[in-house]
């Protein structure tokens, strides 16, 4: 759904169907997906001046205009890039896409050993790595096993390393736009489990996070381009191993 809501064409007609009853429900949704995107372009900015030049990419989806690729290798020519997703449709389409410039591996971002054994191939996990897990980790709807996955990615990351990550949140939603929007991904393979600010924090245990912390997608250091919307659908943050 989240090309769909980027206006991208990369989506398939059960895609559109779902998110039009999301749309319904929450129709700031494609301010959302694009403020995501816009977090996505300055934090990666952000890692890029602090020399990083090295990418896991976690449940990346079919790459659509301002993804990791175009952002870091229109900086770092040579920085070394890995798409990571489960699902086997979306990864013939990276690959197709990017080229030779990025490696692709098809893997569940809940295995962090199969994801990691695979960049140990063409990553140096001995130097700092930016970890992208942006939008993603809502899908794992158990908060116990959620921190448990991102335990696991940060004990195998170099120090100086960096976790950029964005979630959905129900803090601007009332109870019956919550409960319709998530029974509307029950409904398809992928459920979501919006979380609080303190639960997203969580997440970066290990982590010390950069200023100015866990916020508002369109409140992590703003430019010119940021746009804010009443309320907040989405949160984000960066975090320094």
């Amino acid at each position: 759904m989240y090309d769909y809501f980027l206006g991208g064409k990369d989506n398939f007609a059960v895609d559109r169907e779902a998110a039009e009853q999301v749309l319904e429900l929450v129709p700031q949704i494609p301010y959302l997906a694009r403020a995501n995107r816009a977090f996505l372009r300055r934090a990666l900015r952000f890692l890029i001046s602090e020399g990083i030049d090295q990418y896991i990419d976690l449940g990346t989806g079919i790459p659509t205009q301002g993804n990791v690729n175009e952002i870091v290798l229109d900086a770092i020519p040579d920085a070394g890039i890995m798409y990571v997703d489960i699902d086997p449709v979306v990864c013939a389409h990276a690959r197709a896409l990017t080229g030779d410039r990025v490696q692709v591996h098809q893997a569940d971002l809940r295995d962090p050993d199969a994801v990691l054994a695979a960049a140990r191939q063409t990553l140096d996990l001995d130097r700092p790595v930016g970890l992208i897990a942006v939008a993603v980790m809502h899908f794992v709807t158990d908060d116990q096993e959620a921190g448990a996955i991102m335990a696991a990615y940060r004990a195998a990351l170099a120090p100086g390393s960096f976790l950029v990550l964005t979630h959905g949140t129900d803090e601007s939603l009332d109870r019956d736009t919550k409960e319709g929007s998530v029974g509307v991904y029950e409904k398809s393979t992928s459920p979501v489990h919006l979380r609080s600010t303190a639960e997203v924090a969580r997440l970066f245990e290990g982590f010390t996070l950069v200023e100015p912390g866990v916020v508002d997608l369109a409140a992590w250091r703003p430019d010119a381009e940021t746009h804010q919307l009443d309320g907040v659908y989405g949160l984000g943050g960066v975090g320094r191993r």
